[in-house]
């Protein structure tokens, strides 16, 4: 498709927005796409937020997950250009599989884009733009990271249908909040001339100032966080990206072009993206709004809903109903005489007593302590980590997988002891092992067992053997969850010394 160039743009008057002109889009009306950025690793989050199973994906605030929620928060939304459509979520090749069960278990029917790789948040919206005009029509797509909390959800779509009226006429939105205190952790938007309904241009982006800057930010009233939250015609987006990052518009559009759709996912050409640059939205098109004329037009509405980018544990505490003394706690905690603390339980008991300005998260295999001032640093504590190439950096005891997850609840130099939970239907690889053996000993539901030429079912209680070097696969052919132990004996038990036949999930 041609997305056409930014010089097609017609530019209106001084007060008006963008018009998009460009050839190959209908003229029906404009359709409005949430899309959710959901990339990432999340490390100032750890130890919950890991590299395998990032800040995206966990329940940090409540039952749902940070995508579940941010999903949901254009569930129901009306306004002058209807109701939205369905979301397209772009995510990582590691994540796409339980990015796609979290989507299902809220009962979400979305466009799921993988990323061949990592190339920061600009490029992730390019990848959604192509897919939003794909079908010929001009999608106005709602921009929205992954790891946000907002509260008050009415108070957002007011703002997004406020947004989307600019968006409609080919301004490039973003939501700013009005700023409650000097924090040098956010982007600043400066406001620029005044427009309806407490909306105004964009004169320029301060990206996270000193903690003096900041403070004057905040007395002088005129400027505000920059949320992340963008609301734009996708041919606008194209369009200006054509002009100011042709590389990336290149690879980008050349990736969707080129891609495929593979069961629930949309995966771009993965040569084609790679040779993207990568950058974020801000830095890539945002920053040169206000300075670059001949470029799409920036507006800010302002968000008053209770917004957080949950960036740090400080996020969290501050996002987190709290008790008299200012602690707020998860799971099973108990506070005694502490002060302005958080704490968050995966199932152990965490005690507080006298302590101030603390953050305490407790793991099945890691435990966090940190001054609330200083959670920042988690980021280079995980570093730390990784160089000492403990797997706690990367990856949780609870593994998720395609098919279900498995627990490591026991290890020692030539054994492993895994619980390996399997949903109904999932189905591992017919895989081998060339340096272990394997004892499965069901506990609950019913398993089919290939080994080798054989094929056979087992109940609770029932076990087998798999020896060394012979192929095998397990699967839930019931309705309810399989569950069982795996006793793992051999020289070698790292999760690399599988052989793959045959997998269902068309992994390597």
């Amino acid at each position: 498709m041609d997305y056409k160039s930014a010089a097609e743009i017609d530019h209106g008057s001084d007060d008006s927005e963008v018009v998009p002109t460009g050839q190959g889009f209908s003229a029906a009306p404009v359709r409005l796409v949430p899309v959710v950025l959901a990339g990432g690793a999340g490390s100032r989050l750890w130890p919950m937020s890991r590299e395998q199973y990032p800040k995206q994906l966990i329940d940090v605030l409540g039952p749902d997950s940070l995508l579940q929620a941010t999903v949901q928060r254009m569930k129901g939304f009306q306004a002058d250009l209807g109701a939205a459509s369905s979301p397209i979520i772009v995510c990582g090749d590691e994540h796409r599989f339980v990015t796609a069960e979290q989507l299902r278990a809220r009962g979400i029917d979305a466009r799921i884009v993988v990323e061949p790789a990592r190339r920061d948040t600009a490029p992730a919206l390019t990848l959604a733009a192509a897919a939003a005009c794909a079908d010929g029509e001009d999608a106005i797509v709602v921009v929205m990271p992954a790891d946000h909390a907002i509260v008050d959800v009415s108070a957002f779509q007011l703002a997004i249908a406020q947004a989307a009226q600019h968006a409609e006429r080919g301004a490039i939105v973003t939501l700013g909040v009005p700023p409650t205190r000097p924090d040098s952790g956010f982007g600043y938007i400066k406001l620029g001339v005044a427009l309806a309904s407490g909306a105004h241009r964009i004169e320029r982006f301060v990206e996270k100032p000193a903690a003096e800057l900041a403070a004057q930010y905040l007395a002088s009233g005129q400027y505000w966080w920059n949320s992340g939250i963008f609301v734009v015609r996708a041919s606008v987006w194209l369009a200006v990206l054509r002009m100011i990052q042709p590389a990336m518009y290149d690879a980008c559009v050349s990736a969707h072009a080129q891609g495929a759709s593979d069961g629930l996912f949309f995966r771009p050409g993965a040569d084609a993206f790679k040779s993207s640059p990568s950058d974020s939205i801000d830095y890539a098109v945002m920053e040169r709004l206000g300075s670059e004329e001949k470029f799409a037009k920036g507006v800010v509405i302002p968000l008053e809903a209770g917004w957080s980018d949950l960036g740090s544990w400080d996020a969290v505490w501050e996002a987190l109903d709290k008790d008299a003394d200012g602690n707020a706690g998860r799971g099973r905690v108990v506070f005694e005489g502490a002060t302005s603390s958080f704490a968050h339980s995966e199932g152990r008991l965490v005690a507080c007593v006298g302590v101030t300005n603390v953050v305490v998260v407790e793991t099945d295999d890691a435990v966090l302590v940190a001054d609330r001032s200083r959670v920042q640093e988690v980021k280079s504590v995980v570093n730390r980590i990784r160089a000492l190439q403990a797997p706690e950096a990367d990856v949780h005891r609870k593994v998720r997988r395609p098919w279900g997850y498995y627990d490591s609840i026991d290890h020692g130099e030539r054994f492993q002891v895994k619980r390996i939970v399997v949903n109904p239907g999932g189905r591992l690889s017919l895989q081998l092992h060339h340096h272990r053996a394997e004892h499965w000993i069901v506990v609950s539901g019913t398993a089919l067992v290939t080994r080798g030429s054989e094929q056979f079912m087992l109940s609770e209680n029932q076990s087998t053997f798999i020896p060394l070097g012979v192929t095998h696969r397990l699967e839930n052919p019931g309705k309810l969850p399989l569950e069982l132990i795996e006793v793992q004996s051999g020289s070698y038990l790292g999760e690399d010394d599988i052989v793959r036949f045959d997998d269902t999930y068309g992994r390597a």
